[in-house]
C-alpha cells in the first residue's frame, strides 16, 4: 500500500511546500482539497495547472485526488452539481490524478429519494469521467456514512468510473467494523482515508494510532484481501484550528502506519 496525506491538514499551504513536505515526510501522494480559498481550485488557468503538475512531477509526488465538495444527493436542480464535478474531473485530468472525490449530502431526504438523486447524478458524470480516465469516489458521509449505504447507490450506479472512498471515520460511527465494511466497498473501493479522533461523540483529530478508531483492523482487513491501493491521512485541521500542525505529525503519521502495514503482512 501507499501512503498519502490529504492539505485539508494544511489549510491554504502553497502548493511547493505541500510537496516539500510529502517529500521530506516519506509520503507517495497528496489527496489536493479544491475549495476556492485553496491554492489548487478549478479556477486555475492552463498554465497555473501545468505549474502544479511541474512541481509534484519533478519531486515524484503523485496527486491522488481532487478533493471537490459536491454533493450528489443534495435536494435541488442537477446542473449546480453536475456543473461541479465537471469541473473536477477537468481539473484531475490536466492535473494527472486519478479521482475526484464527492459527498452525498443528502441532509434529511427520504433513504430511497437520496439514493436515486445521487444515483442519477452519478451516472451522468460517469461518461465523461471516463472519457478523461478519471474516477468519481463516493465518500462513507453525513447521510451515507455507512459501507452498505454507499454500495447501495454504487450499485444503482453500475459504472467502473464510478467507485467507493472509504473514510474509516465515518464507517466507524456508523457502526460498522472494517471488517464489514470492506466486503460491501471492495468492489468498488477507490481509496482508503485514515484518521483517528478522541471518541465516538468527540471528533476532534489526534495523531494517528491515539485516538480510538480501529486503523489496525482496517489495514488488517485490508491486507488479508491483498489489496494494493492507497492510505491517505485526513488529519482535519482546518474544523480544529486548536490541535496541532500537521506538518510535526507527518514523520511519526508515516511510522504508524508503515508498523501496521509490517505487522498485517
Amino acid at each position: 500500500m501507499r501512503l498519502a496525506f490529504s492539505t485539508l491538514g494544511v489549510p491554504a499551504l502553497p502548493v511547493d511546500q505541500v510537496v516539500r513536505l510529502a517529500t521530506e515526510h516519506g509520503y507517495h501522494g497528496v489527496e489536493l482539497r479544491a475549495s476556492s480559498e485553496e491554492p489548487v481550485h478549478p479556477g486555475l488557468t492552463a498554465d497555473e495547472r501545468r505549474e502544479v503538475v511541474d512541481l509534484f512531477g519533478r519531486a515524484g509526488i503523485e496527486i491522488l485526488t481532487v478533493a471537490s465538495y459536491a454533493k450528489v444527493a443534495a435536494a435541488g436542480d442537477d446542473s449546480p452539481v453536475l456543473e461541479e464535478i465537471g469541473a473536477a474531473l477537468r481539473l484531475a485530468a490536466d492535473l494527472g490524478a486519478a479521482h475526484v472525490r464527492v459527498f452525498p449530502g443528502g441532509g434529511d431526504s427520504p433513504t430511497a429519494q437520496a439514493d436515486a438523486m445521487a444515483a442519477r447524478r452519478l451516472a451522468a458524470v460517469a461518461p465523461l469521467a471516463e472519457d478523461l480516465g478519471v474516477r468519481v469516489l463516493l465518500e462513507t458521509h453525513d447521510s451515507h456514512r455507512s459501507g452498505a449505504d454507499v454500495a447501495r447507490v454504487l450499485g444503482l450506479v453500475g459504472h467502473k468510473s464510478v467507485g467507493a472512498l472509504w473514510d474509516v471515520m465515518h464507517t466507524w460511527l456508523a457502526g460498522e467494523q472494517p471488517s464489514v465494511t470492506h466486503p460491501v466497498l471492495a468492489p468498488y473501493l477507490g481509496y482508503v482515508q485514515v484518521k483517528d479522533i478522541a471518541s465516538a461523540t468527540d471528533a476532534t483529530p489526534l495523531p494517528l494510532g491515539a485516538g480510538v478508531l480501529p486503523l489496525a483492523e482496517t489495514v488488517e482487513v485490508l491486507s488479508r484481501a491483498d489489496w494494493d491501493g492507497w492510505l491517505c491521512w485526513e488529519y482535519e485541521k482546518r474544523w480544529y484550528p486548536q490541535v496541532p500542525d500537521l506538518p510535526e505529525l507527518l514523520g511519526p503519521g508515516r511510522v504508524h502506519l508503515s508498523r501496521l502495514l509490517l505487522e498485517s503482512a
